[in-house]
């Protein structure tokens, strides 16, 4: 599976390390909490609310250059909208990589 990197973030800072660092700040405060959101929502069986949290949820992916992983994201939303649980294992296993990644920053 693909890697998180911080080429995006990188390449819009125009190497300002302040600004970097303020990004990656924001996604480490705001990823665990979105999640657990999504995680309360999809065991709670409000698939529609979880879709929510999956679409907040896109953005971090896409941002930390997950490409394949924010295409597998848009599928599980689109199913989760259709009281659809399809493509969750894939879904959550990008949430394990993604919160791990972010513990080593």
């Amino acid at each position: 599976m693909e890697q998180p990197n911080l080429s995006y973030i990188q390449s819009m800072s125009g190497g300002d390390k302040a600004f970097e660092a303020k990004l990656i700040g924001i996604i480490k405060s705001e990823f665990p909490q979105e999640k657990q959101v999504y995680f309360d929502n999809i065991n709670s069986g409000h698939l529609k609310q979880a879709a929510e949290n999956v679409h907040k949820l896109k953005h971090k992916i896409s941002i930390l250059g997950l490409e394949r992983s924010y295409e597998v994201a848009v599928a599980f939303e689109a199913n989760l909208i259709e009281n659809n649980t399809k493509g969750q294992i894939e879904f959550e296993a990008v949430l394990d990589i993604i919160t791990d990644y972010l513990q080593q920053l």
